[in-house]
């Protein structure tokens, strides 16, 4: 049978041990609370300076939006009067040639020499052949060529020994281009083997 003690130093010691382990308990406990504290305000701190950078990034982002679009309606503006602009020099030019043609109408009305209104027609000519030429018109080279589709249109084809096949043997209506912009094909007639 063993035989309980009833030792007054163990029991003393014990119960120390006890209020050690709650104290340590309640430090412990305590300590948790500061850390969360602590992490709360570098959550905070945290948080502040990630929305600074979101303000700071939605604001370039704004700014840069609005100049986009200012961007692109300076753009528009710009076409338009090109579009506009090009235009009326294009008709200032042609307006001198128009003046000539009505000159030229009078001063043809009481002559009778046909050699005179030859050469009036043929400076006119010239001078609306010179005025759209300066605004970037080409002729577009046919008679003689070899038949390209991006330029000229076969509206005939002719057998033929004389000519190579597929070579123009005459242009039945010029045709214009500007700069690679071909504004109207060259009628032409084609030479096809026999």
């Amino acid at each position: 049978m063993t035989h309980k003690h009833n030792n007054p130093f163990k029991k003393h010691m014990d119960e120390e041990i006890k209020l050690d382990e709650m104290n340590s308990e309640t430090e412990n406990s305590s300590k948790p609370e500061e850390t969360s504290d602590e992490k709360n305000d570098n959550n905070t701190d945290e948080l502040s300076k990630l929305q600074e950078k979101y303000d700071t990034l939605n604001n370039q982002y704004l700014r840069l939006a609005a100049d986009f679009d200012n961007y692109r309606k300076r753009q528009a503006q710009e076409r338009e009067s090109l579009l506009k602009y090009g235009a009326e020099n294009a008709l200032k030019k042609m307006i001198e040639v128009l003046d000539n043609f009505e000159r030229g109408e009078k001063a043809l009305e009481n002559v009778e020499d046909c050699e005179k209104c030859k050469e009036s027609f043929n400076l006119v000519h010239k001078q609306v052949w010179d005025t759209l030429s300066k605004l970037g018109l080409e002729i577009i080279e046919a008679e003689g060529q070899t038949f390209d589709p991006n330029f000229h249109e076969a509206v005939m084809q002719t057998p033929t020994s004389e000519h190579p096949e597929h070579t123009i043997i005459n242009e039945l209506q010029k045709g214009y281009k500007m700069g690679d912009k071909v504004l109207r094909p060259s009628l032409v007639n084609v030479a096809t083997a026999e």
